[in-house]
């Protein structure tokens, strides 16, 4: 019988573990896509207890805790900490098989030395001990994204912020770590969302570009793009249904503008063809500055009415949305970018596993010299993020693609914790190689196979979205 979760957890094979320990373990992580606030990193705050730390605002731990019929007050609710880390404790230990189980004990590990499980009967002990140990002055924001050996690290942000908390970053010299901006301009695109003026007002205001038509508004973002990589940004992001291509002419588009600039909402089809309009102007001017472009879809948000309204947006009532994905419209996308030579490079995220084969098809459409891996299929994404749904996203990818130029994990993460999501992936990921060695499908090439491993975990990122050594 195997130990729990111990030095070869999820290597089966002798080639998983020699691959893991010698070459995958030690490379510096990468994390290139998550959700941690700036401003908590520029001023390096601590945790008064592990719930803070590790419960505040993880939708996927709320999520399973109601899943297990805990009453919302110990979720999001008033209930003090202790008692909402209890809960959490209670819930845990029956998450048997969900990659929550194996994502909380590892930090327990790995920041907190914790080697047991959690569970209903071991929460004071746990509860106790992480809470001393969030005294120490290598628990802080700074210090934690340290000695995680994180190298690069990329926030989600809004055309619209200052970026001021990225500068103070890069001014403490005392700090190793990269933090760069990511370009998230979904509120910029959302021309049904009802608060779509107010934000055209916000963005006038930052860009000193007046907003009277779609013209002007691309005049706006382009302010904004610029000056977001004057900060060293290197990567956009976009949020949205499915990857649309319903094009129109300028004038269409312009007609469109001015009618939802009147008050008037549009009609779906009218959406469709804005939101087109919008990505192309935009993804020339990523390619024009060699910028990344990351397009996450197949999300259907915010489905539970009665939450939605009492706690609002990320707290866990989103879901696979089936009914839009199309390859057809994707390929046509980027091809409608490509047709000009201005196709950037592209990461494809869908939360819909069934999609997997038809993105690395599409993807082979578009490569070419100019990026090696100039189009990719993005890490299992959210609810694909466990040990199946990165095998299944592999095995794909290799099938069809080249496993050996993905630029491997993200975090997607609002925790300081979140970083041994790396060694959770890079362990499968060995396993999965490692596997296909010794059932006689590729040589046992150590030199070959390692440097494959560590390209995956590292290299191929960096190279990528070109960052700094």
């Amino acid at each position: 019988m195997t130990s729990f979760m111990d030095k070869d957890f999820l290597l089966s094979t002798e080639t998983a573990k020699q691959l893991y320990h010698s070459y995958a373990k030690q490379m510096p992580i990468i994390d290139y896509h998550c959700h941690i606030i700036p401003k908590e990193i520029a001023e390096d705050i601590r945790f008064e207890n592990i719930t803070q730390l590790w419960l505040g605002a993880d939708h996927y731990k709320w999520r399973l805790m109601r899943a297990n019929g805990v009453e919302e007050r110990y979720i999001t609710g008033e209930a003090t900490d202790r008692e909402k880390f209890q809960k959490w404790a209670q819930t845990l230990e029956r998450a048997i098989g969900n990659p929550l189980y194996h994502w909380s004990h590892l930090e327990l590990q790995r920041y907190f030395g914790y080697q047991n499980s959690l569970n209903s009967e071991t929460a004071e002990e746990v509860w106790n001990l992480c809470n001393e140990k969030l005294k120490s002055p290598d628990m802080s924001a700074k210090k934690l994204i340290i000695n995680s050996n994180v190298k690069v690290l990329c926030t989600t942000d809004d055309p619209i912020d200052t970026l001021e908390y990225h500068k103070a970053i890069a001014e403490d010299e005392t700090f190793p770590a990269t933090v760069l901006p990511a370009f998230r301009p979904d509120e910029a695109m959302n021309i049904e969302k009802a608060g779509f003026l107010t934000y055209l007002d916000k963005l006038s205001a930052i860009s000193k570009v007046e907003i009277t038509d779609f013209k002007s508004l691309c005049a706006a973002i382009k302010n904004r793009i610029e000056y977001f990589d004057s900060m060293g940004c290197k990567i956009s992001d976009h949020g949205m249904e499915f990857v649309m291509y319903s094009p129109a002419t300028e004038d269409e588009i312009e007609i469109i503008m001015k009618k939802r600039l009147q008050g008037q909402l549009p009609t779906r089809q009218e959406e469709l063809q804005f939101k087109t309009a919008f990505l192309l102007y935009v993804g020339k001017e990523y390619h024009r500055l060699n910028w990344v472009m990351q397009l996450h879809y197949g999300v259907k948000r915010d489905n539970n009415t009665r939450y939605y309204k009492k706690i609002g947006i990320n707290t866990g009532f989103d879901c696979i949305d089936d009914s839009n994905t199309s390859s057809a419209s994707l390929a046509d996308f980027l091809n409608a970018l490509d047709v000009t030579d201005q196709l950037p490079k592209t990461i494809l995220y869908s939360l819909n596993p069934t999609d997997n084969a038809a993105i690395d098809t599409v993807m082979g459409c578009f490569e070419d010299s100019s990026a090696i891996g100039k189009i990719q299929h993005g890490s299992a994404w959210w609810f694909n993020d466990h040990k199946a749904g990165m095998t299944d996203h592999m095995i794909t990818l290799a099938s069809l693609s080249l496993l050996s130029n993905f630029v491997g994990m993200l975090t997607d993460s609002r925790s300081f914790l979140s970083y041994t999501r790396h060694e959770y992936f890079r362990r499968i990921l060995c396993d999965l190689i490692g596997k296909w060695v010794e059932n006689g499908e590729y040589p046992k090439d150590m030199k070959i196979l390692g440097k494959i491993v560590q390209d995956i975990s590292y290299h191929n990122s960096m190279r990528y979205f070109e960052f700094q050594e």
